[in-house]
């Protein structure tokens, strides 16, 4: 059984020189890298108007990473694993009861 989920890979040269994949690969990273630190910067923010102009940097660098992730997907060069739903199940129940313990 397969556990992976993907699409087909969009081959590209493999030699010295950088490819789209390369360059997506840096994107993406790049991205998720901003977004994490607009996320600390709105906990930090020392007032609602720079709040809120963080918050429309984060949300546009949000939807773009994920533009670049989709793409990358598109073209398998992004795979996902599935997991057992067994084991789904056990972690969502043991999410549960630490929620319902917090109540």
């Amino acid at each position: 059984m397969n556990n992976t989920v993907s699409n087909i890979k969009k081959e590209v040269p493999s030699n010295t020189s950088l490819n789209d994949k390369d360059y997506l690969t840096c994107v993406l990273e790049t991205l998720k890298n901003n977004v994490n630190n607009y996320s600390y910067a709105l906990n930090e923010a020392s007032n609602d108007y720079l709040y809120f102009k963080i918050k429309e940097i984060f949300d546009e660098a949000s939807k773009m990473q994920r533009e670049v992730y989709n793409l990358m997907f598109k073209n398998g060069w992004y795979s996902l694993c599935k997991e057992d739903e067994v084991k789904v199940k056990e972690k969502h129940s043991d999410l549960t009861n630490k929620i319902n313990e917090l109540a």
